[in-house]
């Protein structure tokens, strides 16, 4: 008999803790990258890392973004590539090292994480994070540091925002060419960058916006960029003695989107140099918007609240943020506004005044939810939660349908499509009804047999593997690529919501 998923009641902890198991040890195939880890999750420092390895092996370039928290071209360029798939060679991607910081839009909540890679000192409350990086430099080829810079880098001094002191619009490196044992020979890796400038500028049809490789001569007595040797480019390229690049997008470029689609055409031309072959790139930037949370009250079994509306507490509650549901996967929060701190996502608070959950988008309000105190009236619906339904003659409102996908939760409303890749895992938890939670409805995916031992049209609970379990001819475009969910009311269809397969 297949495997059916029994639900029993789960304290908001022990749900936090299985969401850690699965984002830390689930690969998670509906998207690009193929291993998630994250580590110091709740805390301020949460730090994401997407491992993305391709079908035939070759160079692992390590990509990182947002180590300045007031540099958006290179956070927002480095997290479109954590959607790529690759052909050849293989990524690792840190959208965000310094989510804190992003969050306050703020070059260092610390100081400035990028001196620090010299001299670590424990006490640091960013040690943890740049122990971490070294050690993904460590099991890399290549490094690429996102930045937005300052003004124009120019080899000659044309004004005071173009000059050889000015970072944007630049491809940095520490020297022009240096040793390398692990290598076994020496990488000059000025040609390298002078090589992706050039393809690059093609491109470009502003020349105020060319690129210029800029050597700082970090080493050298007299280099003017001395505070460069705390740097992670210096650190790869001294101590693990791979070739490293800073890339520098201007900050004097007003648009984001500009900056981000430079920063990628640089990527791009690098991946090229060092043999890494991509599948699908993806460049997109609509604005953030949030769909809804998922909130527990009092550890109880957390319920939906959709972008706009209201959650209703008592006095002295606790509420829980376990789950952000957006447009984008990843850079996403909530403050609990006057109650928590920079990052309240999956920390208990407890309700002492009214106030509302803003859901963030890196440090881009994306959706709000407001948190009020219940009148009256509402303490008696809530009691009436917990009495005996209204009769089967009463019309009954299907409001959502909760679901998982990969151990990763999801709310739909009726009519709803929900875009999954084949051989993803789907577990159909519950309804959400008014009358609340009324008996005698069945949830059946159409085109899956959860009872063996007879259909029953019942299908909560079960483990459905999209890749083996379902089958073509039930689905509703009658090819296996859009199928139906129905609610079922004594055989009458009163709610229904789709799946769609790709992949």
């Amino acid at each position: 008999m297949r495997k059916r998923y029994i639900a029993v009641p789960a304290t908001a902890g022990r749900i936090i803790r299985c969401m850690i198991a699965a984002a830390v040890l689930c690969p998670l195939t509906a998207f690009g990258y193929d291993q998630h880890q994250v580590f110091f999750q709740n805390t301020d420092y949460e730090l994401n890392v997407y491992r993305i390895h391709g079908a035939e092996p070759g160079t692992t370039m390590l990509i990182i973004g947002g180590m300045q928290g007031d540099e958006p071209g290179g956070y927002l360029a480095a997290d479109l590539y954590v959607e790529m798939t690759l052909r050849k060679g293989n990524l690792i991607i840190v959208p965000r090292a310094n989510f804190c910081s992003i969050l306050l839009n703020v070059r260092g909540v610390n100081g400035d994480m990028n001196r620090k890679f010299a001299n670590l000192k424990p006490d640091d409350h960013d040690s943890m994070i740049i122990q971490k990086l070294k050690d993904l430099i460590a099991e890399s080829d290549v490094l690429l540091n996102l930045h937005d810079g300052s003004g124009f880098y120019s080899p000659v001094w044309e004004s005071d925002r173009r000059n050889p002191l000015r970072y944007g619009q630049s491809v940095i490196a520490d020297c022009e060419r240096f040793p390398s044992r692990k290598r076994g020979s020496e990488i000059s890796v000025g040609d390298i960058a002078r090589a992706v400038c050039v393809k690059v500028n093609r491109e470009i049809a502003n020349p105020e916006h060319h690129f210029h490789f800029n050597n700082h001569q970090t080493a050298a007595p007299y280099s003017p960029h001395k505070e460069q040797r705390k740097s992670a480019t210096y650190f790869a390229v001294n101590q693990i003695e791979i070739p490293a690049f800073g890339i520098e997008t201007s900050k004097d470029i007003p648009s984001a989107r500009d900056r981000v689609r430079y920063q990628s055409m640089v990527i791009n031309a690098f991946m090229e140099q060092f043999g890494i072959v991509p599948e699908q790139p993806s460049i997109a930037l609509p604005d953030p918007v949030l769909k809804y949370l998922f909130v527990s009250v009092n550890d109880q079994r957390p319920v939906v609240v959709f972008n706009g509306e209201t959650l209703r507490v008592r006095y002295g509650d606790t509420i829980t943020v376990l789950h952000v549901e957006a447009n984008y996967e990843r850079g996403l929060s909530v403050d609990v506004k006057d109650v928590g701190s920079y990052n309240d996502m999956r920390k208990r608070m407890t309700i002492t005044k009214e106030t509302e959950i803003i859901a963030k988008k890196d440090n881009m309000r994306c959706g709000t939810v407001a948190v009020a105190f219940e009148s009256p009236s509402q303490e008696l619906l809530a009691r009436a939660e917990n009495t005996p339904s209204l009769p089967p003659t009463a019309d009954i409102s299907v409001q959502y349908l909760i679901m998982r996908v990969n151990e990763q939760r999801v709310a739909l409303r009726p009519g709803e499509h929900r875009r999954v890749r084949r051989g993803d895992r789907i577990i159909i938890d519950d309804l959400v009804t008014v009358p609340f939670r009324e008996p005698g409805l069945k949830v059946n995916f159409r085109g899956f047999v959860g009872n063996q031992a007879g259909n029953d049209a019942e299908d909560r609970g079960y483990v459905i593997d999209t890749g083996q379990d379902l089958i073509a001819r039930y689905s509703k475009d009658g090819h296996g690529l859009i199928y139906t969910i129905e609610v079922l009311s004594a055989d009458t269809r009163i709610a229904e919501f789709f799946i769609d397969l790709s992949g």
